[in-house]
């Protein structure tokens, strides 16, 4: 069994597409269990009653954004260590350094391949794979 198909997995983005692509860029990887939020209130519902391993939000949201989703859950106990990664296609030296003073894990950015994504989650999460 793969180690990606045990691992829980929220996508957080307000375009659909967006989020249809990176469900089947995870599936590909080899996760089976994704869902999807479209924006940041929607995913700490989602975050509050579900047991996820993983978030993946955009930055760029209308309401909550990526960045105040990632405060949101690094300041939940019950949620704090649940691994967050950035979707965006800003990855401005600001927004990083905001980010990464928030807790965030990594960066993928946009626009994104099913290489890219292994990459950026394999860097937080180990090898998604059997060796």
């Amino acid at each position: 069994m793969r180690l990606a198909s045990s691992i829980s997995v929220l996508t957080v983005d307000d375009q659909v597409s967006i989020r249809a692509a990176l469900t089947a860029s995870l599936k590909q990887i080899g996760f089976s269990d994704v869902m999807g939020a479209k924006n940041g209130e929607d995913a700490i519902k989602l975050l509050r009653n579900m047991p996820f391993r993983l978030v993946i939000s955009d930055f760029n949201m209308p309401g909550m954004d990526g960045l105040a989703l990632l405060h949101a859950v690094r300041s939940d106990p019950e949620l704090k260590k649940i691994a967050f990664v950035m979707l965006t296609s800003q990855a401005t030296r600001e927004l990083v350094q905001k980010a990464v003073q928030g807790g965030v894990n990594n960066f993928i950015p946009k626009p994104f391949t099913t290489e890219s994504i292994k990459h950026a989650l394999e860097r937080v999460l180990g090898p998604l794979a059997p060796s």
